[in-house]
């Protein structure tokens, strides 16, 4: 895209065009994040009018839906730091709790002169409702946690894929938006 004439001209409209796509993403209309996008050739017309904004934006957002539909998108997770304090008898609970849950534990070390253990995990946002009352249930209260927001993760499986974990949460974020049922196909946008 060295060569290209007017390129400066229409620079600012596909760098909106640019915000305007990874602000409402294709999948779910949610932010976009860890994407790039090289410009390899561009062809403009001739003619001053045809290079405005209202041309290239809308144009230049098609063009970048279609090539996140075309690269293996996925969708990534917010991801808790639990820090669980507890007696050894509760060990066995709190490790059962977090398996069902898709938790990860990282870090098991009992405070110098006490009983008292602090377990550290990692647990997807998604599945910390209902955790507090339901790992106090498992413990008969011994276990006490505090979360954090720690990282993003990337969620396991392929947005596109009918029957796949992450297509079916897709699916109810677009349901709970309001949006059409269904991620808009290639074709819309080329």
């Amino acid at each position: 895209s060295k060569g290209v004439q007017y390129l400066n001209e229409i620079k600012d409209s596909v760098v909106t065009a640019f915000q305007w796509a990874t602000k409402e993403g294709v999948i779910c209309e949610e932010n976009v994040r860890g994407v790039r996008f090289n410009i390899h050739d561009v062809t403009l017309h001739a003619d001053a009018i045809h290079r405005g904004g209202g041309q290239i934006m809308p144009t230049a957002r098609r063009v970048f839906c279609a090539a996140m539909l075309t690269a293996k998108p996925a969708l990534m997770e917010p991801v808790f730091l639990v820090e669980i304090q507890c007696p050894e008898s509760a060990m066995g609970g709190i490790y059962s709790v977090l398996n069902r849950r898709r938790g990860h534990v990282f870090s098991e070390d009992q405070k110098v002169g006490t009983p008292i253990y602090m377990v550290k995990a990692y647990l997807p946002v998604m599945e910390s409702f209902g955790f507090t009352a339901d790992l106090r249930s498992h413990t008969s209260g011994q276990a006490f946690p505090q979360c954090v927001f720690d990282h993003w993760q990337v969620l396991q499986g392929d947005p596109l894929e009918d029957g796949s974990k992450c297509h079916s949460i897709v699916m109810n974020i677009r349901k709970r938006k309001g949006l059409n049922e269904g991620i808009p196909p290639l074709d819309r946008y080329l």
